[in-house]
């Protein structure tokens, strides 16, 4: 796991695991958001997977997938809802974290 911080409510990482899930938790972060569609690769755990050991872990988690269409407005104020919503520090992951990059970036002119 890779996690990289863009500030100090946002990092981001690339597809995580069902075991990374403590570390997560351990490192202190409130939320997850999911910007990875589900089936995108082979060897990829789903959403719903990592969603029940988040939920069990009192992490709140929301799927705000980003696949081939790029980030849209539809993503991009399911992005803007979760930021609202959850508490913070967030981690934001996808296949290698660009995505999360990409959809936190494009936030910042609707929250300010």
């Amino acid at each position: 796991m890779d996690i990289r911080q863009i500030d100090d409510e946002y990092s981001v990482s690339g597809q995580i695991t069902l075991e990374d899930l403590d570390e997560i938790k351990a490192m202190g972060f409130k939320s997850i958001v999911c910007h990875r569609p589900d089936h995108e690769s082979p060897d990829q755990t789903s959403f719903s997977v990592i969603e029940a050991r988040a939920k069990e872990l009192g992490l709140d988690i929301a799927h705000v997938p980003v696949g081939p269409m790029g980030v849209t407005e539809e993503a991009v104020q399911g992005m803007v809802d979760a930021l609202d919503e959850f508490p913070r520090p967030m981690l934001g992951y996808c296949r290698s974290g660009a995505r999360s990059t990409a959809i936190y970036q494009k936030t910042h002119h609707i929250r300010g």
